[in-house]
């Protein structure tokens, strides 16, 4: 047993600029929105990698206003290298890559070098490798690597071509089981090899669905795996390494898990809401009779990791968006509160090789990432990294309010608000998440300081029906053919600006991505009269053409929530609420970004919806980057999203 992991499908094309990706509906576009999209070409620019339309040349003073917050970094704890060292996750270049730190504040050591992000990194059990995945260009298309501590030697040990993810190594360090799949395949193979000889690959199950890895028995023998379904609903399974038998943990459970690990007497500690609307610790004995450790908490146990001596349990509670520390004595079942920690949100947690320290990412309200530990005996905080705020004074910085607003079917929903100093009334962005699963939480966002600080915007961050944190009703609320609920929160939300006298209600824009990007262009149809512009980022258009152009590994996840298109009912229903089917109420400003490679809402979303909002005679401004997928991670590309932002809000909201 190693530590559990978490398996969710690991989320996380076209050869040329679909111009007239409307077509892609079923039924023939407007003469409008044809010849709006057949003039694109001649509107469009390119800057290096970004292709640009309607976007002006930022000033070299904007550019100046922006680089402290861009510059801004951050530092993810990944794991141990042994009792004396780390790895982290940071960026100096263009892209986060993986770096040691051999003792607290000590020097950061730069150890891979990619023009790609390299964002995790899992220690071998001996300590002298780690591996690693990086995909191209956002494809999400994952390949898994070995990097060898002692030489610095790297070997890809997946297959070329393939998409890989939740790796794991076994106990003894000998072998590491994943998953695959290729192109077109909803389905994961699971695998194992000695990932320092690619040759000894092998498939032991070829899978069902988005099924994954999370945990090794002690000798070897077992791997627990974890089928994911959605949010609401996944199974656990015990898998014979040798025969290739597979075996359901609890047969016939419609709930949702979160990660296992198989303990020494054969029971299965994990979590998950049965019997609850939370995620709750809890322990599976071998005939399936369950203890829950957490039924009294009354909040979502997130993150959490079990000692090599299987005694002790730490987890993080989600207590309304905030992430902190609990520790359980396995034996008693005894809760005990974890290190004090300032208001933010603990993460990522990882015990050390001997059980006695346990490192974590803490993300504070008003200061970025950085790398921590404690001790389990005495709860002593150590902080290795201390984050760079891009010479910013961090003590300026503007913390969150939280606060609830009712919607016209008598629910409270949950958000934050960051206010600018000053009376107002202050212009507005309201920030929705995407998802729709996700959950905004009160981490630091140097975007939204630049925002409040900068600009004088006050910042609305709404946790929407549907979001997780709240409960599994809750997060079921926007389903099938309640989509529309989520939307009617925003409605509810512009009521609630409404009545504040330090916002201005004249002066909100939507902004959002991926689902959060459909979001905005709903909002922009429904609520246009309340709203001076939208910006939407890799948003899904149409519920109909996204699912048939979204990447095969991700299209039967996606049905379990939005609807299965291949349903009349639920195709009519698309129709109804579909942005691009109802663009021509789209009447406010609009600026759309892409990125070209995203396998999971494809560039032609972004196309179809700017041509049909072109067709209205709106302003439409464009970004899409040739080397990004599913929203921008390379700095050089965030500047200039981040400089179009500013540009945009201050043409669309009368600001300096």
């Amino acid at each position: 047993m190693l530590r559990p992991q978490k398996f969710r499908p690991f989320l996380f094309g076209l050869s040329a600029l679909a111009l007239a990706a409307c077509a892609q509906t079923g039924a023939a576009p407007d003469a409008a929105v044809t010849e709006a999209a057949s003039e694109a070409a001649s509107l469009r620019i390119t800057r290096g990698n970004l292709v640009i339309e309607g976007v002006p040349e930022a000033s070299a003073e904007l550019k100046e206003r922006l680089t402290r917050y861009e510059n801004v970094r951050g530092h993810g704890f990944q794991d141990w290298t042994g009792e004396g060292g780390i790895l982290i996750s940071t960026r100096f270049a263009d892209v986060s890559q993986i770096h040691e730190v051999r003792f607290p504040g000590g020097a950061r050591r730069q150890l891979t070098f990619y023009t790609e992000t390299v964002g995790s990194a899992d220690v071998s059990p001996e300590g002298g490798a780690f591996l690693f995945a990086k995909d191209r260009g956002g494809d999400e298309y994952f390949q898994s690597y070995r990097f060898d501590l002692g030489t610095g030697e790297i070997t890809q040990y997946s297959e070329p071509g393939s998409r890989n993810g939740s790796a794991l190594w076994a106990d003894d360090g000998s072998v590491v089981a994943w998953a695959r799949t290729s192109a077109g395949d909803p389905n994961n193979d699971v695998l194992i090899a000695n990932p320092a000889d690619p040759a000894s690959r092998r498939v032991i199950l070829e899978g069902d669905g988005a099924i994954g890895p999370v945990d090794w028995s002690a000798d070897g023998k077992t791997l627990l795996l974890q089928r994911y379904v959605s949010v609401a609903k996944s199974h656990i399974y015990n898998l014979d390494v040798a025969s290739g038998a597979l075996t359901e943990i609890n047969a016939g459970d419609d709930v949702a898990y979160s990660g296992a690990s198989i303990l020494a007497d054969g029971s299965v500690l994990t979590v998950t809401d049965k019997g609850s609307e939370f995620q709750n610790l809890v322990r599976i004995a071998p005939d399936g009779a369950m203890t829950n450790y957490t039924a009294d908490i009354g909040w979502d146990v997130s993150d959490w990791a079990l000692s090599p001596d299987e005694k002790t349990v730490a987890f993080t509670l989600n207590e309304n968006g905030l992430g902190t520390i609990r520790l359980l004595d396995v034996a008693s079942g005894q809760v005990r509160a974890g290190p004090t920690l300032p208001v933010g949100i603990a993460s990522g947690l990882v015990f050390s090789p001997s059980g006695a320290q346990i490192g974590f990412t803490f993300n504070g309200a008003t200061s970025p990432p950085d790398a921590w530990s404690f001790d389990i005996a005495t709860l002593n905080l150590t902080r290795w990294t201390e984050a760079e705020t891009g010479g910013l004074n961090a003590a300026n910085f503007i913390a969150p309010g939280m606060m609830t607003y009712r919607n016209a079917d008598g629910m409270d929903i949950p958000a934050f608000v960051y206010t600018p100093e000053g009376p107002g009334p202050h212009p507005v962005i309201i920030s929705i998440h995407g998802g729709p699963e996700s959950q905004s939480r009160p981490g630091f966002s140097s975007t939204y300081q630049y925002w409040t600080k900068e600009l004088g915007l006050a910042v609305v961050v709404p946790n929407v029906r549907g979001s997780s944190g709240y409960g599994k009703t809750y997060v079921s609320l926007d389903n099938g053919l309640n989509r529309k609920k989520s939307v009617e929160d925003i409605g509810a939300l512009l009521d609630w600006i409404a009545t504040q006298p330090q916002l201005d209600a004249s002066k909100v824009v939507v902004h959002g991505g991926s689902y959060g990007g459909y979001m905005v262009l709903a909002s922009m149809i429904d609520y246009g009269d309340r709203l001076a512009a939208g910006v939407n980022i890799v948003g899904i258009s149409d519920f109909k053409t996204f699912l048939e152009n979204t990447e095969g590994y991700r299209v039967d996840l996606r049905r379990v929530e939005y609807g299965d298109e291949r349903v009349a009912e639920v195709a009519a229903f698309f129709d109804a609420i579909s942005p691009l089917k109802n663009a021509s109420r789209i009447t406010k400003p609009l600026f759309t970004i892409q990125g070209y490679n995203d396998p999971r809402v494809p560039y032609t979303e972004a196309e179809q919806i700017l041509a049909a909002v072109k067709a209205n005679g709106v302003k439409a401004w464009f970004m899409m980057a040739m080397d990004e997928g599913h929203g921008f991670r390379k700095k050089s590309n965030r500047e200039a999203q981040r400089e179009a932002e500013t540009l945009f809000l201050q043409d669309v909201l009368g600001i300096d």
